[in-house]
């Protein structure tokens, strides 16, 4: 009987092992699927930021956290003395209320400490953005402009080509794609190129907003902006207008698909053909403001 019970035990714990080992092959297996196919979207009760797709968004995540829990320590802190004071000082404890007005240590205290914790928030956070305005060595630079109510993009370190980005409607959408936030064509970017960006707006006030990706940019009518963005792995990474800009501000969204850099040449050369004038000329930029001053203006700013 006891031999039989071991060997129940031995075989119940070799299907542990085997299970537990396919469970972690399926895990190894299932990590380059799904970096390869990211998808930076929003997700049904989601919670929290959205995952990150480069290091601009990593770098926002981290901030956010070490916020977040600044705060749970100081609202946790806040409720713990109010619970203490309503006990302490209640009515019948304390028939006779304390007439003291003035504590020179507990008001150095509470001057201090909140400049302190304003100090902790405040250098990361200019860290962050000093971080996120521009890039230091940009591979290429890409003009964005908004307008009533759609995108329109300018690669112009790849022949100045141009077109526009308008969302999908719905009887249209093919299996994978989103509503209200599939586009016709993409913005098709290399992995791990830092892409300086240019906004400038058409018409109205404009926000050019990719949370995956931690950019976020205005664009304005007679005005050109600077940031930049980079995607560290491949996917396709949504954002929309998040500036009101008129009645069909939900018909804004925003697509941008990060590829291998052999399959983004391969992309930019057909899109030089499929963005090609008519008439067989140069494509040329659509945007209100010229590009040279809007290069110049960068370029100055650096």
């Amino acid at each position: 009987m006891k031999v039989f019970m071991a060997k129940c035990r031995a075989f119940g714990l070799g299907k542990l092992m085997a299970g537990v080992a396919a469970l972690a092959m399926g895990l190894v297996l299932a990590v380059p699927a799904l970096a390869e196919s990211m998808v930076g979207a929003p997700a049904p009760w989601g919670m929290g930021l959205q995952p990150s797709g480069g290091v601009i968004k990593e770098r926002i995540s981290s901030f956010n956290s070490m916020v977040f829990w600044i705060i749970t320590v100081i609202t946790i802190f806040v409720l713990i003395l109010l619970a203490y004071c309503v006990w302490r000082f209640r009515e019948e404890r304390n028939p006779v209320p304390s007439t003291t007005s003035h504590h020179t240590g507990l008001e150095i205290a509470w001057t201090v400490i909140p400049v302190l914790i304003l100090l902790v928030i405040a250098i990361p956070s200019f860290r962050l953005l000093y971080f996120q305005d521009r890039a230091v060595d940009a591979d290429m630079t890409i003009t964005v402009q908004g307008r009533q109510w759609y995108w329109n993009y300018t690669y112009a370190d790849h022949g100045n080509f141009t077109f526009d980005s308008y969302p999908i409607q719905e009887a249209d959408l093919k299996p994978g794609q989103i509503f209200k936030l599939s586009v016709d064509n993409e913005l098709v970017i290399p992995v791990g190129a830092s892409i300086r960006v240019l906004t400038t707006g058409h018409d109205v006030i404009h926000s050019f907003f990719v949370p995956a990706l931690g950019i976020q940019k205005y664009t304005i009518p007679g005005r050109t902006l600077e940031t930049w963005m980079r995607a560290d792995r491949p996917g396709i990474f949504y954002g929309q207008c998040n500036q009101i800009c008129g009645t069909n501000h939900w018909f804004m969204p925003i697509a941008v698909r990060a590829v291998p850099r052999a399959e983004f040449d391969t992309w930019v050369a057909d899109a030089q053909k499929r963005f090609a004038q008519a008439d067989g000329s140069a494509p040329v930029i659509a945007a209100a403001p010229a590009s040279q001053d809007s290069l110049q203006i960068a370029e100055a700013r650096r």
